[in-house]
């Protein structure tokens, strides 16, 4: 049986190796092929059996989901909150089983199968058939943010408090150019050589997926560094208490309690650009059919996916070396700050090259908010043996957020015809973000004071 110690650099390696194991799901089934070739689709599918309606002056592609006719791209974010909704529900009880248990991998690697075989499964997505074909992006959403619940909570367990912004920001460094290079191996296949049909594409993500987060399994431990616990008579329930227990702990902590709220209600509106960014571009900005190649929207939404994702890599450590000199709660401020600074733009854009410039601020704040998110909560918890516990409250946080990010800027774009409103929904998201993270790090100064005092 191998021997596990905390701090070991083989162990920390292959944690953060399973952020190159699953972000091609994030990149190429939530970011850029998938949402492009469902818009594709559906818009060709709407153009020959009549289904472009006019809404508010604006002409619009219309789908027939269960007898009811949504727009395309606002049925595609009720399918995403719908999953979030249903992880929400799901993974407190699991995360408690989990913990009780010890087998907090064995849950991961189910989540992580659940998922990769949904992407696995898009390979037979079919327009005619909506109902069935919308099944696998659910599963695969809810396989990928499952696991990461199991995955996020590693974190504590496996380095020092100290360590985690630099941990953090190497898993994220390494989903970005992992996926990257997922992604720029099938434009090669599909685009240039012309040797594989673009659906071949969602096999290879969940192969990817599954194939490389072997190495993250071999070397995490089997179970949970775990007390013994009494024996419970209905387990079922065990993750619900220990979520009331975890809320009830929390309120000692007020500094916690503000940075949850921020982080609530900002990552609803990084998770939803990173959910429809394609999609609006796709929609609101001008391509030029047989402009330059700049210009087309069939490869200027890739290089700009691709610019974001580069960009990312360097913008994770950027804003983790900030974060040594000012803190992470002001340097997470600061990201936050760009993010309002994003959505202004995207507002009034509609030339390619200004998303480019779009796609490269975003791109500079994503990861970097991203992993200081992550590292922030994981370094001011109480010292604790419920680590899944924890992050499956931080993740019920943050999914009872993606249920209202999508669905609201999905229902904005069917009452108004267009994303641009829905886009002053998400910089309001950021803003009272930013006022809870201000609140934060005035609960943490007090904090500071109180204890020089009692020094």
């Amino acid at each position: 049986m191998r021997v596990f110690k905390k701090n070991d650099p083989k162990v920390i390696r292959a944690w953060t190796f399973y952020d190159w194991a699953n972000s091609v799901y994030n990149l190429i089934i939530s970011t850029a092929i998938f949402p492009i070739f469902y818009q594709k689709v559906t818009k060709d599918y709407a153009a020959s059996n009549g289904l472009v309606r006019t809404i508010n002056g604006e002409s619009v592609d219309m789908v027939r989901f269960f007898g009811f006719e949504f727009v395309n791209t606002e049925l595609y974010s009720y399918i995403y909150s719908l999953s979030f909704l249903l992880v929400v529900l799901m993974v407190p009880i699991l995360s408690g089983i989990a913990d009780y248990t010890g087998t907090k991998k064995r849950f991961m690697q189910f989540f992580c199968y659940l998922g990769a075989s949904g992407c696995i499964a898009l390979f037979f997505f079919d327009v005619t058939n909506l109902e069935l074909s919308m099944l696998p992006l659910f599963l695969a959403s809810i396989g990928f943010w499952g696991s990461l619940v199991f995955y996020n909570s590693f974190l504590l367990e496996i380095a020092d408090k100290e360590k985690h912004d630099q941990i953090s920001a190497k898993g994220f460094a390494l989903g970005y150019i992992g996926s990257v290079l997922l992604l720029i191996t099938i434009l090669a296949l599909s685009q240039v050589f012309n040797v594989m049909p673009i659906k071949y594409a969602f096999i290879l993500v969940g192969v990817w997926w599954i194939g490389f987060a072997q190495y993250t399994y071999y070397y995490l431990p089997n179970s949970s560094h775990y007390v013994t616990r009494e024996k419970q008579r209905n387990i079922i329930w065990y993750g619900y208490r220990e979520l009331r227990k975890v809320w009830n702990d929390l309120k000692k902590h007020r500094r916690v309690q503000w940075f949850l709220a921020s982080y609530f209600v900002y990552n609803m509106g990084v998770q939803t650009v990173m959910l429809l960014a394609v999609l609006f571009a796709g929609k609101e900005i001008d391509w030029i059919e047989n402009g330059a190649w700049w210009e087309s929207d069939k490869i200027g939404l890739i290089v700009s996916i691709i610019l974001i994702q580069l960009i990312a890599v360097s913008g994770a450590y950027v804003l983790s070396n900030i974060s040594r000199k000012l803190g992470n709660i002001k340097t997470l401020m600061i990201s936050i700050l760009i993010w309002i600074i994003c959505t202004i733009i995207a507002y009034f854009i509609h030339l390619p090259l200004e998303f480019y410039f779009l796609a490269i601020l975003v791109g500079f704040v994503m990861g970097g908010t991203q992993s200081l998110s992550r590292s922030t909560y994981s370094k001011m918890l109480p010292p604790t043996d419920d680590t899944a516990s924890y992050f499956s409250f931080y993740d019920v946080m943050e999914k009872v957020g993606l249920i209202f990010g999508p669905f609201l800027f999905g229902f904005l774009e069917g009452v108004f015809g267009n994303m641009r409103v829905s886009v002053l929904m998400v910089m309001v998201f950021f803003i009272i973000g930013l006022i809870l993270l201000y609140m934060t790090l005035q609960s943490e100064n007090k904090s500071n004071i109180q204890e020089s005092e009692v020094c």
